[in-house]
């Protein structure tokens, strides 16, 4: 069983179809189709069959899958170690955070890495999506909250203060009339985050006006004359036309968790972005910015 075939196979049992492995891959569709065909002359059976829903396994499918993350896990644990081991600094290094985090307050830390390094290449996937370490979906990854995959070397890097933001217009119809104001707000998969509380507690006769993952088109919202919200400070209070609106009591803060999967701690490229964070984004330097 070749480690290729398995790949595409796991590829289709996540994806539940042949084209969305391929899309998953970055290759054709028939290669797929040869390469799990393959895989089912090897075992002698079926191994997935068609509902309705999309591709199933077969109980010899089950069977197979047992071993295909077995071998998945070899794998990534191999790619984990020769990475970690790598002592040149080129190459790229794949970081998660949320938009906001990447543009505001992590791109003068790629800036200087890029600067002092330029074989370094930086990937950002920004997102809201919490991306999985051991699987390498990312090298490292900034975070509002702690980690909880196994062998993840982390850390609290730093606490990033909030406010609450309108346009002037949205600031002066406050004065006359708080519950006219709607409240833009994260959607339903993040209405348990202690700002959406604490913005809800203050305005309770406020409507709901608009909801979003991105705390950018939050801002954007807000900018627009949509509402108020409660947005990060480094977003806030660089985005033109908002205005930090004073409240008796500011909106709760978050720290910023940075980690990566034990296995990396050896490669340069990112240590040398940890140092250059550390030093940018702890808790003193930040306030001095």
């Amino acid at each position: 069983m070749e480690w290729g075939d398995v790949r595409i196979f796991l590829a289709v049992v996540r994806g539940g179809s042949f084209g969305e492995a391929a899309r998953t891959l970055g290759v054709s569709h028939p290669t797929v189709g040869r390469r799990i065909k393959a895989l089912e002359d090897e075992a002698e059976q079926a191994l997935f069959r068609r509902t309705r829903d999309g591709l199933v396994l077969t109980d010899a499918g089950d069977a197979v899958l047992t071993l295909a993350e077995s071998m998945e896990d070899s794998a990534l644990a191999m790619e984990r170690r020769l990475a970690g081991n790598h002592e040149r600094l080129e190459g790229i290094l794949r970081i998660s955070s949320a938009e906001w985090f990447a543009g505001y307050v992590l791109a003068p830390v790629l800036a200087e890495l890029t600067r002092r390094h330029p074989a370094v290449v930086p990937e950002v996937i920004a997102g809201y999506r919490l991306l999985n370490l051991p699987r390498r979906e990312a090298d490292v990854a900034f975070r509002i909250v702690p980690f909880s995959e196994p062998d993840i070397v982390q850390r609290r890097l730093m606490r990033i203060s909030y406010g609450l933001y309108g346009s002037a217009g949205t600031a002066a119809a406050m004065q006359d009339d708080p519950a006219s104001v709607g409240l833009i707000l994260m959607n339903t998969a993040q209405s348990h985050f202690p700002d959406v509380a604490w913005l809800l507690d203050r305005f309770p006769q406020s409507r709901r006006a608009f909801t979003s993952t991105s705390r950018a088109i939050q801002a954007q919202m807000c900018l627009r004359g949509l509402g108020i919200a409660v947005l990060p400070a480094p977003l806030g209070d660089a985005t033109a036309g908002l205005q930090r609106i004073d409240t008796p009591d500011q909106p709760p803060g978050r720290d910023i968790w940075v980690g990566y999967h034990n296995d990396l701690r050896h490669m340069d490229r990112l240590r040398a972005m940890l140092d250059i964070a550390d030093a940018m984004l702890s808790d003193t330097a930040f306030a001095a910015n």
